[in-house]
């Protein structure tokens, strides 16, 4: 891994006089202003590495960065941003990669991207915001908060689907395991058929009665396939085995812990008839840290709740995501303190949605010096104890109308709807990656207006 000042100044392609191309340089410009934000990077990427001083030294920390940047403002997939890092003069110069140089493939952009954090995407939007109170694009006196969902790459979950997933992915692990210890050694049947066919009775059954038959054998071969994966498990602890058996034994364990989770809660909602509770529910196997999320009671989102903190400037000041689904009116104080951390103080005036509505937040937000607060749906509270006067209070309720739209936006342009990324981890850093490119965007295009 190679520092930025480290590197020798490539040969660059010639500047092209485009719209896009001149946002891709008014951004490069605040990136270069901002020595801090490769140096952020710079720790994640060496992150347990040892220094090497031979070889091929790999992607800068400064071209990590860019290519994440450009990833998230195009919507590129790996294999795309591949492509287009090559093809393009503009995006080859924003990236610092030289005429002379090839690029880089898809799998060391997946690689070096994926490695960078939350607390640094956090850290590197600290940076942007500091340097949007120091050119007076956005100074946080004014600021409005709401909250939405970003949703997990999942397919809409149901008891027979998890069923049919544990089934069918314990099943292929088990093949894998078959194919180095072979069939004497370790015995099983492959009931992926049958699970299907159960799924898919399930789905189109007229009513509760007629599915039970069907959900009860479903839950038999699931539990048959827990079994077959436990005495692969015993077999591979039990003999030597190789690193890629060890990683093997890894995955049956954790997708066998999983499988029999859908288990239990598919037999105490649909054969006891319980009511199991969000928070004891699993979706997905594959991203079980995805919440259960009922808004407004009624949609459902299968992902993260996300509370956004917007500015005048439209520039998303702060961005805290929660763990289950708290009520909003639980995350007033949080989020005015958050602001006192970012800023060294509170906001003047703060306009939020109808759910932080309350007595105590109200009282909260008084109490840390903020002379307007205006929460979109009145609950009972009276405008002359929330705001100076009903001007202030109607010209904040509209002012807060504003996060919707930009909340829209980097839903529509920057992938916010749907995180694409595996784990919690990347979740979490895809969030942040959106954010910070969002408000990029936003500044380089206040500043070229």
């Amino acid at each position: 891994m190679r520092k930025k000042w480290e590197q020798q100044m490539p040969l660059m392609p010639p500047k092209i006089d485009h719209p896009q191309a001149n946002e891709l340089e008014a951004i490069n410009r605040i990136i270069n202003s901002k020595p801090t934000i490769c140096d952020h990077v710079m720790q994640d990427l060496c992150k347990g590495r040892p220094t090497v001083r031979s070889g091929a030294q790999g992607m800068s920390a400064d071209q990590v960065l860019r290519v994440a940047i450009v990833k998230s403002l195009f919507g590129f997939t790996y294999k795309e941003l591949a492509f287009h890092i090559v093809d393009s003069q503009s995006i080859r110069r924003f990236c610092q990669i030289g005429i002379a140089d090839k690029g880089f493939k898809k799998s060391v952009l997946n690689k070096n991207i994926k490695a960078l954090s939350e607390k640094t995407w956090q850290a590197v939007n600290q940076d942007l915001i500091g340097y949007a109170n120091d050119r007076k694009i956005e100074k946080g006196r004014q600021v409005r908060i709401d909250c939405t969902v970003v949703e997990s790459n999942i397919h809409p979950p149901s008891d027979s689907s998890l069923l049919w997933d544990s089934v069918r992915v314990l099943t292929r692990l088990l093949h894998r395991a078959k194919d180095n210890y072979g069939s004497r050694q370790l015995h099983f049947q492959d009931h992926r058929r049958r699970a299907k066919k159960r799924m898919v009775a399930i789905q189109y059954a007229k009513n509760n009665k007629a599915r039970k038959p069907s959900y009860k054998d479903l839950l038999k071969v699931s539990r048959q396939c827990i079994g077959y994966a436990h005495s692969a498990i015993d077999l591979i602890s039990a003999s030597p085995a190789s690193l890629s058996m060890m990683m093997l034994s890894c995955d049956l364990k954790q997708f066998a812990k999983l499988a029999q989770q859908v288990v239990d809660q598919t037999e105490r909602r649909v054969i006891n008839g319980e009511k199991v509770s969000a928070t004891e529910k699993i979706v997905s196997l594959f991203e079980p840290h995805t919440d259960i999320i009922v808004k407004d009671r009624r949609e459902t989102f299968y992902g993260h709740k996300v509370c956004l903190t917007g500015g005048a400037s439209n520039l998303i000041v702060d961005c805290f995501i929660t763990d289950g689904n708290p009520a909003d009116s639980t995350l007033t104080e949080t989020m005015l303190n958050r602001q006192n951390e970012i800023y060294g103080r509170y906001p003047l005036k703060v306009a939020l949605d109808g759910g932080f509505a309350s007595k105590d937040n109200l009282d909260a937000a008084k109490g840390m010096k903020i002379k307007d607060v205006c929460f979109a749906k009145k609950r009972g509270l009276k405008v002359e104890d929330m705001c100076r006067s009903q001007w202030v209070y109607n010209r904040l309720r509209r002012f807060r109308a504003g996060i919707e739209s930009g909340i829209s936006w980097i839903k529509r342009c920057f992938g916010f709807a749907r995180c694409t990324w595996k784990g919690l981890r990347s979740f979490k850093s895809y969030v942040w990656s959106s954010i910070v490119s969002a408000n990029l965007l936003t500044i380089a295009r206040k500043q070229l207006a």
